[in-house]
């Protein structure tokens, strides 16, 4: 496998030996003020760790007045223990008010690191309220402009009416000639002409049929 080029940033490197330098100063002034052991580590560890979190928030463009603060209150810290450890203190005797500053540090740090990590990250915009559910219970009442016309019916064709007669069956020729010689049979007997319940009753059809057959012996 193929090693990949290390390219060097020279702006990479000067800012790490810078950091380096000011962590050696942080923690040589801790130790001469008193802090010991791994507190005088812990010093310099806290207040860069303030420093990218105040660099973050000015990043961020929220809250950029609480990030100028502490950005401000963990340079001057840092700046002030580099000036500090360059020989104008006498790091065998350190004065009390820099001893006091020293150990109140921790408190302030910790205040500082709190703010920023849980301030009011947006406070121009307002909080994103969810709609409200609409109640199935409760149906809009129907406007004016919602309500159809009601189609009209389709005409029907016109029926015939309902007192018309249905059209006389049709009679085949061989019953009228049968109804013809009964007809006359009785007119010889009675002298009179047969009526329609005698012929129908001669004949056995339905009455429908007998004054068919009535109509064509006339």
């Amino acid at each position: 496998m193929r090693a990949l080029p290390v390219r060097v940033d020279a702006v990479l490197v000067q800012a790490v030996i810078a950091a380096a330098l000011s962590f050696a100063h942080l923690h040589d002034l801790a130790l001469a003020a008193g802090q010991d052991g791994w507190k005088a580590w812990a010093y310099p560890v806290s207040v860069d760790l303030l420093l990218v979190a105040a660099w973050r928030r000015l990043r961020s463009g929220e809250a950029k007045a609480a990030g100028w603060c502490w950005f401000l209150v963990a340079l001057t810290a840092s700046l002030g223990a580099n000036v500090a450890t360059a020989g104008l203190l006498d790091l065998e005797n350190v004065p009390a008010w820099l001893r006091i500053l020293v150990a109140g540090w921790p408190a302030v740090a910790f205040l500082g690191g709190t703010l920023l990590a849980h301030g009011v990250t947006n406070p121009g915009t307002d909080p994103v309220t969810a709609p409200e559910p609409t109640s199935t219970a409760q149906t809009p009442e129907p406007t004016t402009t919602d309500i159809e016309a009601p189609t009209a019916a389709p005409e029907l064709p016109p029926s015939a009416p309902e007192s018309a007669s249905p059209p006389p069956p049709s009679v085949p020729p061989a019953l009228v000639t049968l109804a013809r010689k009964v007809a006359d049979e009785h007119r010889a007997r009675t002298g009179t002409d047969i009526d329609i319940s005698t012929l129908r009753a001669r004949l056995g059809v339905p009455m429908p049929l007998a004054e068919a057959i009535t109509a064509q012996l006339t």
